[in-house]
C-alpha cells in the first residue's frame, strides 16, 4: 500500500469515514504531508466517496491548503489596507529581494515560501510579517536578515 493511501486511510479513519470531516481530513493531511497533491485529493475522494470536484473545490477555496510543496519556513506578509498604508508593499519588496522570491513562490532549496494575505488582524501594528507563526511589526532589513539567518 502506498504512503499516500496509508496517510489518507489514517486521516479518514480519524473521522470514521464521515464526509462531514472533509475539511479536517484535508487539514490533517496537509499537516502530515506538507501539501495536497492531486494524488492525495483523488485518494480522499475515493475513500470518502465524495466527488473529486468537491474535494478539489474545498482544497482550492481555503487559503490554509496548498496544492504545491511549501518551504520549511513560511513567510506571510499582510497586504491589508492598514498595512498597505503603513508600508506593506515596501516590506514585501524588501523580503522578495532578500529571498529572491515573488509571492506564491518557494525557494529551490525548499527553505522558504513567500505568501501574502489580505489581513492578519494586527492593523494597529502594521505592516506585519509572520515568519513560522511569529509576528513581526515593521521589521528593518537587519532584523529580517537576522531572522532569516536564524531559521536554518
Amino acid at each position: 500500500m502506498s504512503h499516500v493511501r496509508k496517510a489518507v486511510r489514517r486521516a479518514v479513519g480519524s473521522y470514521y469515514g464521515s464526509k462531514d470531516g472533509l475539511i479536517q481530513i484535508l487539514l490533517d493531511l496537509q499537516s502530515e504531508l506538507g501539501w495536497l497533491s492531486g494524488k492525495v485529493l483523488r485518494e480522499v475522494s475515493r475513500q470518502l466517496g465524495v466527488p473529486a470536484t468537491r474535494v478539489y473545490q474545498i482544497a482550492t477555496y481555503y487559503k490554509a491548503f496548498s496544492l504545491h510543496p511549501k518551504g520549511k519556513h513560511i513567510i506571510t506578509v499582510c497586504m491589508g489596507t492598514a498595512c498597505q498604508v503603513r508600508g506593506a508593499p515596501t516590506l514585501l519588496d524588501r523580503i522578495s529581494t532578500m529571498l529572491n522570491l515573488k509571492p506564491g513562490e518557494t525557494s529551490r532549496d525548499m527553505r522558504f515560501s513567500l505568501e501574502t494575505v489580505n489581513c492578519l488582524g494586527c492593523c494597529a501594528m502594521g505592516p506585519m510579517v509572520v515568519i513560522d507563526g511569529v509576528y513581526h511589526s515593521n521589521p528593518s532589513i537587519s532584523q529580517l536578515e537576522e531572522i532569516f539567518e536564524s531559521v536554518k
